[in-house]
């Protein structure tokens, strides 16, 4: 679902935020990303979704080129960043049809998702409610929603659960767990939280300083200790 090599990225001034990126996810996994701030996970993150063009290095996502059709790999992966993207006055069910509606969808289609993603998530019945009533937990449901209104393959989602308390977090893996059991869905996530990387992922991937440092299962990773001892480990 996502093949990675040598991936880099050097911005203006020459920060190398990505140097040499080399990864894989397969279909149907529920992969972690993982590192400290400023290791390079957002920016990687952001160049699998065509949001940054890489400096260098190949990359396939979801079954097209990254550099060759970006159109396509647009088309079959949703992103949901850090920040969201509720409109706080708008009734959310409208935001959610209009951007079904950018990726092509008719008015009728995109009204049929809704219903469907909705119920994916359980959040029927909220559709008329403008973004800022909503609590944290159904904010970042309903940021996911908009990553998954057009019917993608793989979903990546950026630190899905900061600021959310342990049972609204609890509550959203029990979800993300059901896109994978119940719709086949490929999930690339990052995350501070080890424990919810420990609990959520089928597999782990570190990265320090732009590069992968460390990968395998929960368990291959901690190698018997902690997922905490082991993050710190592998970092130091």
């Amino acid at each position: 679902m996502i093949e990675t090599h040598g991936l880099t990225k050097t911005f203006k001034g020459g920060a190398e935020a990505v140097r040499g990126v080399d990864l894989t996810v397969a279909p149907g996994e529920i992969v972690g990303f993982l590192g400290p701030n400023g290791a390079g996970k957002t920016t990687t993150m952001r160049m699998l979704t065509t949001l940054l063009t890489p400096t260098s290095g190949r990359a396939t996502v979801a079954g097209h080129d990254l550099l060759a059709e970006p159109g396509e790999v647009r088309r079959r992966v949703g992103y949901v960043s850090q920040s969201g993207g509720i409109n706080p006055v708008n009734p959310v069910g409208d935001e959610l049809q209009l951007h079904a509606m950018l990726y092509g969808l008719s008015r009728t289609e995109a009204r049929k998702r809704l219903g469907r993603v909705l119920d994916m998530l359980e959040l029927d019945g909220m559709e008329a409610m403008p973004g800022g009533a909503l609590s944290g937990g159904q904010r970042r449901r309903f940021d996911i929603a908009f990553g998954l209104m057009h019917d993608p393959v793989l979903l990546f989602l950026d630190e899905p659960t900061t600021g959310l308390d342990p049972q609204s977090r609890a509550h959203l893996w029990d979800h993300v767990r059901k896109l994978r059991a119940d719709h086949g869905m490929t999930v690339f996530l990052t995350t501070h939280y080890l424990d919810e990387a420990d609990a959520l992922c089928d597999r782990l991937l570190i990265i320090d300083g732009g590069r992968i440092v460390a990968e395998g299962t929960p368990s291959e990773v901690k190698g018997g200790r902690t997922l905490d001892e082991a993050f710190l480990a592998v970092l130091s």
